[in-house]
């Protein structure tokens, strides 16, 4: 029943998003996670969540709720507000908890794969048989970068898993556009990885790949690549209205829904009653609700922080 609240509470609270930044109380870049949720949930739930690490590109908001951030938290940081994960400064892209070990939300496509590689580095650096977690999506995989972090990776021999969210749009391009050939789990093999495909509309199916590849790979020091195939109902971002789909594509895919299957199989399995499942629902709305709330109510940062929490040291004799 935690799976089903953890994807619950990422769809509501994305919906949510959507209605605030209507509303205006949220601005900036907005990329919402829903129809994903089952990829977030899935692997996390694979992993000693606050001992492995977890990097992932803009689209972080779904990947925090499922580490365990507070919504209020979560919410704060889209309002610019000063109880936010990252003090209001980082917004939507942004989200980060050092305590969980959830490194960011980073805005930049495949920017934040060596930077993956460098947790992993460290982690094997402090012998501590931790993991990292690369979370990345379909557009990234054509960046210098992932290569680039591949290749080292696999010279250093470190403890991370690649996992590329393919949610079958890079922005606009269709995936099956930009490659010659389908699969792009296969591209790990160019660097004598082991490489495998899941379904991200299947919860069990995530958790599952994840697991064998973080205890079979990465606690034994080897690199891997997962690809999980999911797919984003929303554009690219809040104000892509998508209309580069086929007709009836969304309702297609909506018919698979990762939440809806998981419903339906804690029903069937008579783990919950629909009762249940409306019942947790109905709190995790609440729940959302109530971070609005707060999140409303809580202050912006002062204008003497703008230079707060940019480099380590606390003074900048260098600044006027």
């Amino acid at each position: 029943m935690d799976l089903l609240r953890n994807m619950l509470l990422q769809r509501r609270f994305e919906n949510r998003c959507r209605q605030m930044y209507q509303q205006q109380k949220i601005s900036g870049f907005l990329h919402l996670y829903i129809g994903q949720e089952a990829v977030s949930t899935g692997s996390v739930n694979a992993i000693d969540l606050g001992e492995d690490s977890i990097i992932t590109a803009y689209r972080d908001h779904g990947m925090g709720l499922a580490m365990g951030m507070a919504p209020e938290e979560g919410m704060a940081e889209l309002f610019g507000k000063r109880t936010g994960c990252s003090k209001g400064k980082g917004g939507s892209m942004h989200f980060f908890d050092r305590e969980k070990k959830m490194m960011g939300g980073h805005g930049i496509v495949g920017a934040h794969l060596p930077l993956g590689v460098g947790i992993a580095f460290a982690h094997k650096y402090r012998g501590d048989d931790e993991v990292c977690l690369c979370f990345f999506g379909d557009g990234a995989m054509h960046q210098g970068a992932f290569r680039e972090a591949c290749n080292l990776a696999g010279i250093y021999e470190l403890p991370i898993v690649f996992v590329c969210e393919n949610n079958q749009y890079a922005m606009g391009t269709a995936v099956d556009r930009a490659l010659s050939k389908p699969g792009l789990f296969r591209h790990g093999y160019s660097f004598d990885f082991p490489s495998s495909l899941a379904s991200g509309m299947d919860v069990f199916s995530v958790n599952k790949a994840v697991r064998d590849h973080v205890e079979n790979y990465a606690r034994n020091d080897q690199p891997s690549l997962l690809e999980v195939r999911t797919y984003r109902y929303q554009g690219h971002s809040i104000t892509d209205p998508a209309e580069y789909r086929a007709e009836n594509e969304l309702d297609q895919r909506q018919s698979q829904d990762a939440i809806n299957r998981l419903q339906d199989y804690i029903i069937q399995h008579d783990l919950a009653t629909e009762e249940d499942v409306t019942a947790i629902d109905d709190d995790v709305q609440q729940t959302v609700k109530d971070a609005i709330d707060a999140a409303d109510e809580a202050p912006f940062p002062d204008d003497d922080e703008i230079y707060d929490d940019v480099y380590v040291q606390e003074d900048y004799p260098f600044i006027a």
